[in-house]
């Protein structure tokens, strides 16, 4: 699938052009990463329709500093980490286990077959910081340099991370005895 960009052609395009074309590249894409991120689909719809709102009011201040879909998954960081953040999230949806059907539901697509079902569980475990990484990096197929404009950090600090991150997954892997 092709990145959505802006250029000179797009440009001339009407806002709600602009923003049709961003519902339809990134929609499924943006709603994914939510929902690895906050582990529950409904509040992951939710968050996603706030990430296009947030993005349809803010597109003419899109400055082309980055790709497009770069600008998009760093409003759905923002939004998934700011509801992570929340006492009413930690405290009344908190869910210790994720559902194994939603997760496979949610990533048929991704998930076919068992191991990678029990590898996607094992990411689910990890710490927020480290799971967001993972799944900027492998399942969203984003650079280190992506992933640090997104959540607003280093490069260095983001190779420092994903370390640990592969050290956490890789110890979870060992445990559970998936090579």
């Amino acid at each position: 699938m092709r990145k959505l960009e802006l250029t000179e052609k797009s440009l001339t395009k009407t806002k709600e052009a602009l923003f049709d074309e961003l519902i339809r590249h990134y929609l499924k894409k943006v709603l994914r990463l939510v929902y690895l991120m906050v582990k529950d689909r409904s509040l992951a719809e939710d968050i996603t329709q706030e990430v296009f709102l947030l993005a349809y009011k803010n597109l003419g201040k899109f400055r082309q500093e980055s790709s497009m879909q770069t600008w998009v998954y760093r409003i759905a960081v923002n939004e998934a980490k700011k509801h992570l953040r929340s006492w009413s999230f930690r405290h009344l949806f908190f869910k210790s286990e994720v559902d194994i059907e939603v997760v496979e539901g949610a990533e048929s697509a991704v998930l076919q077959n068992d191991l990678r079902a029990r590898f996607a569980h094992l990411v689910m475990k990890l710490p927020h910081s480290y799971r967001q990484l993972i799944i900027l990096h492998y399942y969203e197929e984003l650079s280190v340099e992506e992933i640090a404009v997104i959540l607003d950090t280093s490069a260095r600090a983001i190779y420092t991370k994903m370390h640990r991150a592969r050290q956490k997954l890789k110890a979870l892997l060992e445990k559970e005895g998936i090579e």
